[in-house]
């Protein structure tokens, strides 16, 4: 089969890509497991300088493949490049990490004993990862995986199947110039065939997907049938709460960046806007104010800051989601059409009046639209971020010290990612990425994620002559 890939911002063909038949599926996961027997002898450490030296190959090229990222997935340029600068990042990140992963000693109640944690990779790690982060999101993975002694299979989404392809072949050729077979982090291109048979699939050891909480439950069911290991990273229903004390002078741009960047198609994107009634009218008006101010264009262009939504499906369900949204009571006050120009444009859209456990409130539609809440206690509106199914990042704007440590704590927001005066969007690499409830649990990136791509091992140690038993007990 082949899958042709469309540009966004015009709906031309750019190029087509062979998909990979389950037989070449088989052949493929051969070769990798074979390849991990490879990677597996070498020390951690050098593995982690041959990470290195695939965040330098990314480097060298972050522009091109920056443009790649805006010509297929639709982002505008600063991001494209962002999301390879991500990959960057994770993998200098990786390069420390390689001399640093390891378990306890911990103290033994015998003498003679020694406790110890030692931890191995897992062995193949499957990655599917999503449209919108065609890039980064692999290298969250793979570098991890990888300075932790793992292969990696690879499918990323059929209609960014280019960036996928060209990421690897870099990948390809650091490993082989290393004398160590390519196939360590290999790609299939396909589709639900594929993902299914990955899920299926005991030789992965572990299952990265990063996709809808629809399809993620059923992966998550799929493999825990066979009672395999997945890292879920799903859907997010994210919410800004302004409280009365909050800086606005903060507020607007952040809700602007967070509910607009990447034309609301990031899984951390602001969909939720909770006002205090003392603000709300100054805020919507500031903020419409603002929305008027974007720059839509080409996203390659440098001036762009708002580009296209990915396919024509993505326009059909915010032209839903906005009609949806009417007939539940909401006032659009800003956008709500489609752009009249080439490719999938739409406007952003501002929605009002609607109440905070409307139907399309609690719906994550993958488009640039934030319904703007009003409220007037910090326990109602807590409890209003929470209510949704989704659990990925929240943030809360204000200045009050007491406010803050009570939305950080066991009251406050339940999701993985939890700010205060700043956007929902816009995590940096050093810290876990990842959700609560329908996002998954799922946990990438820095900290202590890592862990996720090992197995773990209690080691009792008797370097004595003689054999107390633990708990005092006698067995004679």
């Amino acid at each position: 089969q082949v899958v042709t890939t469309y540009c966004p911002a015009s709906n031309e063909p750019i190029a087509s890509v062979r998909q990979a038949s389950l037989e070449d599926y088989e052949e493929t996961v051969k070769k990798a497991k074979e390849a991990w027997k490879v990677w597996a002898d070498i020390p951690a450490p050098k593995r982690g300088e041959i990470v290195r030296q695939i965040g330098d190959a990314l480097r060298q090229k972050i522009k091109v493949l920056g443009s790649l990222v805006s010509l297929e997935m639709g982002k505008i340029f600063v991001e494209g490049v962002g999301e390879v600068q991500e990959y960057v990042d994770i993998c200098d990140y990786a390069v420390g990490l390689s001399r640093m992963i390891g378990g306890p000693i911990l103290p033994s109640e015998r003498p003679g004993h020694a406790l110890i944690e030692q931890w191995n990779p897992v062995g193949l790690v499957g990655i599917i990862t999503a449209f919108n982060f065609p890039v980064a999101v692999y290298g969250w993975n793979s570098a991890i995986a990888m300075i932790c002694g793992n292969a990696c299979l690879w499918k990323g989404a059929p209609t960014t199947s280019l960036i996928s392809v060209a990421v690897t072949k870099i990948i390809a050729k650091v490993l082989e110039d290393n004398k160590v077979p390519g196939a360590i982090c290999s790609l299939v291109c396909g589709g639900a065939d594929i993902g299914t048979a990955m899920a299926r699939d005991e030789r992965m050891d572990l299952l990265s997907f990063t996709g809808s909480t629809k399809v993620g439950k059923q992966v998550a069911l799929m493999v825990q049938e066979r009672f395999g290991r997945s890292l879920l990273e799903l859907g997010g229903n994210n919410a800004i709460i302004v409280f009365e004390d909050a800086d606005l002078n903060l507020v607007i741009p952040s809700a602007l960046f967070a509910a607009v960047g990447t034309a609301g198609q990031r899984c951390t994107t602001a969909r939720r806007l909770f006002l205090h009634e003392s603000v709300h009218d100054e805020v919507v008006e500031k903020l419409a104010k603002a929305y008027a101010q974007v720059r839509i264009g080409d996203p390659w262009d440098s001036d762009t800051l708002y580009g296209p939504l990915h396919t024509k499906e993505a326009v059909k369900m915010f032209l839903d989601a906005v009609e949806q949204a009417k007939q539940q009571g909401g006032s659009v006050v800003y956008g709500g059409k489609v752009i009249n120009r080439p490719g999938n444009y739409v406007e952003p859209t501002i929605v009002t009046g609607l109440p905070h456990n409307a139907p399309i409130v609690h719906t994550e539609t993958f488009a640039p639209i934030l319904y703007v809440l009003k409220f007037k206690e910090e326990e109602e509106v807590f409890a209003w971020n929470n209510e949704v199914k989704q659990g990925l990042s929240s943030s809360i704007f204000t200045k009050d010290l007491g406010r803050i440590f009570r939305w950080l704590g066991p009251k406050g927001s339940d999701c993985g990612i939890v700010n205060v005066n700043i956007p929902t969007s816009g995590a940096e690499i050093g810290g876990a990425f990842g959700g609560e409830k329908h996002t998954g649990g799922g946990r990438e990136s820095g900290s202590d994620s890592w862990k996720l791509y090992m197995r773990r091992s209690t080691c009792t140690i008797n370097y004595s002559k003689d054999l107390p038993l633990a708990q005092g007990i006698k067995f004679q």
